[in-house]
């Protein structure tokens, strides 16, 4: 079952849902974490405590709204648009990553996150 969760950074706040694998389950059991905000095109990654599930899909095309958990480099994923690896317009990440849910909301808004800006990664506090 997709589990609640709500990602901050400033002013900006999105809801999202963590999907049923190992690794989202893993990264929903050390919440709350808080990281400092790199940018790689239309994609933030922020490094969290969590390893990756051996049996894990893992891919490097993307959607938009898309969370993925990073392994080489223990990091949450948030893709919004093209990076410097994408071929068009499309979302693509730099490696294989494992794809661990979705953000919603108006993702554009995340061109406004700097980087080293603090970023907050919690439960969304009216879900159980």
């Amino acid at each position: 079952m997709a589990k609640a969760v709500r990602i901050t950074a400033g002013s900006l706040t999105f809801d999202g849902e963590l999907n049923d694998t190992a690794t989202a389950r893993r990264i929903y059991e050390a919440l709350p974490i808080e990281g400092s905000a790199n940018r790689w095109g239309d994609e933030i990654y922020f490094g969290i405590p969590v390893t990756a599930g051996k049996s894990d899909p893992m891919r490097t095309e993307m959607s938009v709204g898309e969370l993925a958990f990073w392994p080489a480099g223990s990091a949450l994923c948030i893709f919004w648009g093209p990076t410097p690896a994408s071929q068009g317009d499309e979302p693509r990440a730099a490696g294989d990553v494992v794809p661990v849910g979705k953000l919603f909301g108006v993702l554009t808004q995340l061109s406004e996150v700097k980087d080293g800006q603090a970023i907050h990664l919690d439960r969304r506090p009216d879900c159980s």
